[in-house]
């Protein structure tokens, strides 16, 4: 089961990887003020008790082992009693803790953060988002005793344990050593105080056995092992064996993301480093805080048209969409620019356009996103030695396509690409036996460059470089309006 950003989704897969069912349920986080995403626990509990039951309705399903994975960074604050403050405050398309992080920079030190914690202290960390809480909600903040995200809070129904894995903690800078593979504890203590930080464990870990209460509340059987779970990212490049050394993992969501496997710790201001969903791995990550829900947000604009159709359109607008770029900042930006005040721009429309071109140069913006991450990874010591691709965006041939020829880089793409869930059945089967994932999920086809459109979109590319540093004082002022 995996806790995205809009919908929760769970897979019955057999012990040979055969996936038997899927199912999902529709959620919209809540924006209670500009640059605020958040989300009650209870959702996520509620939609995990509907799909399992929904997923083991037929008579001849036996279930002996449950994985879990969810969106994170996330900070779902609860009591001694395990009872939620608050709604849980998202990941880096969150962007309220900018003051928390020059604070804390200031008193840490911006360098000795990156070189201890990995990563830059910026609005995807769940650091300045506890100490946001603690700053803005004091006596809310004061009765707070556990930190969770929707992996370990579904840990914790269902099996009762207080867990949380190394990778997810990696990315609740600064208060884990990525170096010691630890809590730091003198961080923990500066940035969020009274927190009882959760002991740590490996994703593919077992957490804990399903409790008779969370039976009676599921449908599954009371004594399975429950894994310790982790972010939904790092369960995707688990489902399409994006773990070795110099594999880059494409997920096409909701967001973009980038998770890049490397032999020894690389850091950059611009990206995020972290340990790896396996034991001994590391990563270099990054992320884009819109892609396919500026898709969504397009098809709902558009409300004639499904994704399906503006996809056929987009197709007949061709390379460049007749001479429309897009930035997709439409909810800040993560890497590499780092900008939560960055904002949307889409340069040259003209009355000729069409919904068409729109939709095209959406997709496209994302490809350009993904180069610039790439070429930022690179100068870092990074080195991509095969791109896999996986998320809902695969199952068109456009978007991938597309990235492709702009990236000139070619996208494994597996037989399964349904994402974490799938990660999440994998690691949950090696609980109870063997399961490799090149058994399970063989590669299907690979998406090659079109050599014919290469030199376009390098043209292309060029001009989308041009266009954040030429409009960001104007959409600076504009978000500081929004934020009024």
């Amino acid at each position: 089961m995996d806790i995205g950003t809009s919908s929760s989704k769970g897979v019955l897969v057999g012990l040979d990887g055969a996936l038997i069912r899927s199912a999902t349920r529709e959620h919209t986080p809540a924006r209670p003020g500009p640059g605020h995403f958040e989300m009650n626990a209870s959702v996520w509990w509620r939609e995990f008790t509907e799909l399992a039951r929904e997923l083991t309705a037929a008579e001849d399903t036996t279930v002996v082992a449950v994985g879990v994975s969810g969106m994170g960074p996330c900070v779902l604050l609860t009591d001694e009693h395990d009872a939620p403050l608050r709604p849980a405050v998202l990941y880096g398309v969150d962007t309220r803790s900018v003051r928390q992080i020059q604070r804390i920079e200031a008193r840490l030190g911006a360098d000795e953060i990156i070189r201890r914690g990995g990563s830059a202290l910026t609005t995807q960390a769940a650091g300045p988002k506890i100490a946001w809480i603690a700053e803005e909600e004091p006596d809310l903040y004061a009765r707070a005793r556990r930190l969770y995200m929707p992996s370990s809070w579904l840990v914790r129904k269902l099996t009762g344990n207080y867990v949380l894995d190394h990778h997810s903690a990696s990315q609740c800078t600064p208060l884990y050593d990525t170096l010691a593979g630890e809590w730091y504890a003198p961080w923990a203590a500066e940035v969020a105080p009274g927190i009882e930080l959760p002991p740590l464990r490996w994703p593919g870990e077992a957490a804990g056995a399903l409790t008779p209460e969370a039976a009676t509340a599921t449908g599954l059987p009371a004594g399975i092992p429950v894994t310790t779970g982790t972010i939904d990212a790092w369960a995707e490049a688990l489902s399409v064996g994006a773990q070795n050394i110099g594999d880059l993992m494409l997920m096409y969501g909701t967001t973009m993301f980038l998770i890049h496997t490397v032999p020894e710790p690389l850091t950059s201001p611009s990206l995020w480093g972290t340990v790896g969903a396996l034991p001994g791995t590391r990563n270099l990550a990054g992320g884009m805080a819109t892609s396919g829900a500026v898709a969504n947000w397009l098809k709902d604009l558009f409300a004639d048209g499904g994704h399906a159709e503006l996809t056929a359109l987009a197709a007949e607008s061709g390379v460049g969409a007749n001479g429309l770029l897009m930035l997709p900042y439409f909810s800040g930006e993560r890497t590499p620019i780092m900008d939560p005040d960055a904002r949307g721009v889409i340069a040259g429309l003209t009355l000729s356009h069409t919904r068409g071109d729109l939709y095209r140069a959406a997709l496209e913006a994302t490809g350009f996103a993904i180069r610039q991450n790439i070429e930022v990874i690179e100068a870092v010591g990074g080195d991509i030695r095969r791109v896999v691709a996986v998320g809902g965006g695969t199952q068109g041939s456009l978007w991938t396509q597309i990235v492709s020829d702009i990236t000139g880089r070619p996208q494994e793409l597996r037989t399964t690409t349904i994402g974490a869930g799938y990660g999440d059945a994998l690691l949950a089967a090696q609980l109870v036996g063997d399961a490799s994932i090149d058994d399970w999920n063989p590669v299907r086809e690979t998406v090659t460059p079109r050599p014919e459109h290469t030199g376009r979109y390098d043209e292309l590319y060029a001009l989308y470089r041009r266009l954040y540093p030429d409009t960001a004082a104007t959409v600076h002022a504009l978000a500081a309006l929004q934020e009024r």
